[in-house]
């Protein structure tokens, strides 16, 4: 029967019983099916009359000669040895411990696109501080947005939505000092503030809300006092600080923001401050360490507070700058001691809706592959590398498998792209999702990829180049490698410029070679329930000193380096979605 006759399933199984790949479209498979017949010789009837005519007459006797004259059934022995032979070396048996010939093709990538793509997302972000903020108006446009590419690529889409505890920053803060003039006795504004001065800190620059602050509306006249709690390690200081703001120094290991902020709780306090003087130090801002945005564990604060989240308990991060002016204004002051006002506007107590847009290429099975970024930012900052680079990136996978798609036909396994909103404030987006979809989840997903900061900054002389590929199952990141490899080969003038490092991770959570909690793959992982460990790769570029940072625009943004993780895993899951294992 010819070949063209039969079904892209026959096709299949007999490449498989040959031990050659089964991916591509039916005539990709026909031709590989006919060039390995074209490379095995079998001897036929007329073949061994032909060896048997030369021996008998002894023509240039080939080199199977022997000084006994061979029959006819010895001929055909021959035969039979020499294809067995041919069989091993040319088809490579798994049976006998060679590795399978493997077939990849690169996906494309258009570093223009990707860019345009994270620039429409960064233009999204608040008027005012810029972000993308999980549960706000400019994330429910960010999804809108996303599902509308989606669209327009010819996926089927989906916009899930979940109602999760979220923080809202009402309006912009105030954070001000007060030095009274009249040796402490002028009024700090208005009629009669005579020799009064104001320092007023540049909110996003000076000081950021951190996550689950509570409200405050502390003014010149209220007079609270403010609390030097030192590293923040010394109990008896909290105990003494009970109605006042508490003020850190950082080096304190009381569990990051979460252990300061349930501190500050257990102690009632009146709000507390955090300043920055270890991270990222003269590399933002020369000489400055900018104020970081990080989140809190709300469950463990309200833990901490009783039951319920401390509503009027106001949380804010400073630069060291900043801090060491109020260090100098309140604690130092050689003449009347610095008032404060702290005005936070702030909505920590209720839920909010967030966004999970999904966009679908339907498979022949019910079994997934994901792919996923998350699309909110911090609420100050503009997020261009966390994570509009990984949200592009998921963009630029899909448009590209899309069209693969289009041209190869129908894949075995359904492709799926979503984005996450929820990420900065505990994961919430994914966790939802996979706890909406659990059952079909565990039994169906295939592999999840996650891609939260895959980029690397254009300054690879003073940043790093490196590029990390990791994932909790050998048999996909063997695949990863062996892609990295071809990558590397295929494309040299960028592959060149990065250190693209595999690792496998199959321990379990918080084991040092388990997968890290620490972005959206972690509920794929370990939340499907009844025990199921998923299966998923990760990319992490070199990082970013200006991570959750009012700095993070698209100054600093480097699609091209977004051409390694997006061209590795796209064509992993091009891969797996015609593959048959």
């Amino acid at each position: 029967m010819d070949l063209n006759d039969k079904t892209v399933a026959e096709l299949k199984g007999l490449l498989r019983s040959q031990g050659l790949p089964i991916s591509g479209t039916k005539a990709q498979l026909v031709k590989r099916l006919t060039d390995s017949t074209e490379e095995v010789h079998v001897l036929s009837l007329e073949d061994e009359d032909k060896v048997e005519d030369a021996v008998l007459h002894d023509d240039e006797a080939p080199w199977w000669r022997s000084t006994n004259v061979l029959t006819p059934q010895a001929l055909t022995a021959i035969g039979v040895v020499v294809l067995m032979i041919t069989a091993v070396f040319v088809f490579r048996p798994t049976w006998l411990g060679f590795t399978p010939n493997y077939e990849y093709e690169l996906i494309d990538f258009d570093a223009d696109q990707t860019r345009t793509f994270a620039e429409e997302l960064v233009a999204l972000g608040h008027p005012e501080w810029e972000g993308r903020m999980s549960g706000t108006v400019e994330e429910a446009n960010t999804s809108a947005y996303i599902a509308s590419q989606f669209e327009a690529m010819g996926l089927s889409v989906t916009e899930h939505t979940y109602q999760v505890p979220m923080h809202h920053v009402n309006a912009e803060p105030s954070l001000r000092i007060c030095i009274q003039g009249l040796g402490g006795n002028s009024p700090c504004e208005g009629f009669g503030a005579l020799g009064s001065q104001i320092i007023q800190f540049q909110h996003r620059i000076d000081y950021v809300i951190q996550g689950f602050s509570g409200q405050s509306a502390y003014t010149f006249d209220q007079d609270v006092q403010v609390t030097d709690l030192g590293n923040g390690t010394d109990d008896a200081l909290w105990a003494s600080a009970a109605g006042t703001i508490g003020y850190v120094r950082s080096g304190a290991s009381l569990g990051g923001n979460t252990g300061l902020f349930s501190k500050a709780a257990e102690n009632n306090l009146a709000g507390l401050i955090f300043v920055n003087k270890d991270t990222n130090c003269g590399q933002i801002e020369a000489n400055d360490c900018v104020p970081i945005f990080k989140g809190s564990r709300v469950n463990e604060v309200a833990e901490a507070n009783g039951g319920t989240i401390p509503t009027e308990l106001p949380f804010i991060a400073m630069s060291k700058d900043a801090g060491e002016l109020l260090e100098q204004s309140i604690f130092n002051a050689t003449g009347p001691q610095g008032v404060l006002e702290m005005l936070i506007d702030v909505t920590n107590d209720e839920e909010r809706t967030i966004y999970v847009p999904c966009g679908e290429i339907r498979g022949r099975s019910s079994e997934v592959i994901i792919v996923g970024g998350h699309h909110d930012t911090v609420y100050h900052g503009q997020g261009a590398v966390d994570d509009t680079s990984g949200t592009a990136s998921v963009m630029e996978i899909a448009r590209q498998l899309s069209e693969v798609v289009n041209n190869t036909g129908t894949p075995e396994r359904t492709l799926r792209f979503c984005t996450w909103g929820g990420e900065e404030e505990g994961l919430y987006g994914s966790r939802a999702y996979v706890e909406a979809f659990q059952n079909s989840l565990r039994n169906n997903l295939r592999l999840y990829l996650n891609l939260d900061m895959n980029h690397v900054d254009a300054d690879t002389a003073n940043r790093g180049n490196t590029v990390t590929l990791f994932g909790n199952d050998q048999d996909d990141m063997d695949h990863i490698a062996r892609i990295t490899e071809l990558f590397q080969n295929e494309r040299s003038s960028v592959a060149d410029l990065y250190d693209i490092q595999v690792r496998t991770l199959p321990g379990d959570r918080d084991d040092d070679d388990g997968m890290p909690y620490n972005s959206d793959h972690a509920p794929f992982v370990y939340e499907l329930g009844e025990g199921k460990r998923g299966r998923a790769v990760v990319c992490y570029g070199s990082g970013s000193w200006e991570y959750h940072t009012y700095a993070d625009t698209m100054e600093r943004f480097n699609e091209d380096s977004l051409e390694v993780s997006v061209t590795i895993y796209g064509t992993y899951m091009r891969y797996l979605a015609y593959a048959d294992d």
